[in-house]
């Protein structure tokens, strides 16, 4: 089942980069922001994640964690975080769980070919776990400004 706003989101454990597995359960507390794109080093995803590297001390500050997925591999996702110098971790989704639990994978189109893929997506999640808002098809030019502007307002909520 899919997630939808104002409910709970289902719990999942997912690998990540510096050794980590992440579970959303254990995040309880803190409001959580996974940020679905599609593969490692684009310049799409590049840009994107530097906004939440680079906003990533306001991030803390409302209580939030950021987390980067993509069916990318850890290695792949550790060559990216260090070269980026992400201080967030990344989710390596192969078996694309995660991206199936948030309906993240959409066919797109790319030079005339169709593919399935992932559909850059944003979610935030409560301090109780429950989805609050949602961003499908990101264009990334300001997108991280909204999703730290509602961060901040649900931290204080």
């Amino acid at each position: 089942m899919a997630v939808a706003i104002d409910q709970p989101v289902a719990d999942f454990t997912a690998p990540a980069t510096s050794g980590q597995q992440v579970t959303l359960s254990a995040l309880k507390g803190k409001q959580v922001v996974l940020y679905f794109y599609p593969k490692d080093s684009t310049p799409g995803c590049t840009t994107e994640g530097q906004g939440f590297r680079d906003q990533h001390g306001a991030f803390a500050a409302a209580n939030t964690v950021i987390f980067g997925v993509s069916r990318d591999g850890l290695k792949s996702h550790e060559n990216f975080k260090c070269k980026q110098e992400f201080p967030f971790e990344l989710i390596s989704d192969k078996d694309e769980a995660v991206c199936q639990l948030f309906d993240v994978i959409k066919l797109k189109k790319l030079y005339g070919k169709e593919y399935m893929g992932v559909d850059r997506s944003t979610f935030l999640i409560d301090k109780n776990g429950v989805l609050r808002q949602e961003w499908r098809g990101v264009k990334v030019p300001g997108h991280v400004d909204a999703v730290l502007a509602a961060a901040q307002a649900l931290n204080k909520g």
